[in-house]
């Protein structure tokens, strides 16, 4: 090893201090002083004194996630209007980053019935001030759902997502009528429709030869479109493609 060298790690070990606790330790031991119950006391903090600071800043850092997770747990059942509010959104779309694109139209008409379960839940209670929140989140979703399902360009998926928002849109429907019983008017879901106008229209075009009956079928199909009832009419096409057994 060279002189330089070893000159520099002896300079390193100067500059190492022992823990106070153990200079004081180690000078009774060997000077002999007597031991008191008071003493060993403070020894004893003195050697567990060093293990308390370092496990100090883990305390807390295990309190702090704790109760950021109670928070987490705590916002899933917050309302609309409420601040814990924001967190439960968060959560929603953090699992929907994990949905696929066929099946993201159904998963937002399943938070617009979130939605309209919460407003039930507001107008039960007479909450005044959270009905707007509530409704503006409901209305969101619903567009939301509208938006993802005109994107779908893929004719078998986009048949796939549209019977699951149709499943859902019954499942919207009776809640609306619960919220609206109670005197709540949150207006219709024009955009989910116009979306199946879309959806419909697209199937009408790609259809080939049609059968005596599927010529029937589609003029059920045609008259719903011109009465507006899209969803309707999207779930009557699919009997030319999936037949009802």
């Amino acid at each position: 090893m060279a002189k330089n060298e070893l000159i520099g790690k002896i300079e390193i070990l100067h500059q190492i201090r022992p823990r106070k606790s153990w200079v004081v330790l180690t000078k009774k031991r060997i000077l002999g002083e007597d031991k008191t119950i008071s003493g060993l006391i403070l020894d004893s903090f003195r050697v567990f004194e060093g293990l308390i600071f370092q496990y100090k800043l883990a305390f807390v850092s295990l309190i702090l996630m704790l109760i950021l997770g109670g928070t987490f747990v705590f916002a899933q059942h917050s309302l609309p209007g409420e601040p814990l509010f924001v967190l439960k959104k968060i959560t929603e779309k953090t699992r929907a980053v994990f949905v696929s694109e066929s099946e993201k139209p159904g998963t937002q008409l399943e938070l617009a019935n979130k939605r309209l379960e919460e407003l039930t839940q507001i107008a039960q209670k007479n909450e005044v001030r959270k009905l707007a929140p509530a409704i503006e989140e409901f209305q969101a979703s619903v567009s939301e759902s509208a938006k993802k399902l005109v994107q779908i360009k893929e004719p078998e998926k986009s048949r796939e997502a549209g019977k699951k928002v149709i499943a859902q849109i019954k499942k919207l429907s009776e809640n609306k009528e619960k919220v609206e019983s109670l005197g709540v008017v949150i207006g219709d879901s024009k955009e989910i429709e116009d979306a199946f106008c879309t959806l419909t229209e697209r199937e009408i075009k790609s259809l080939g030869t049609l059968t005596e009956k599927q010529e029937e079928l589609l003029g059920e199909v045609k008259e719903y479109l011109k009465e507006g009832k899209c969803s309707l009419a999207f779930e009557k096409i699919l009997y030319l493609s999936y037949p009802q057994e």
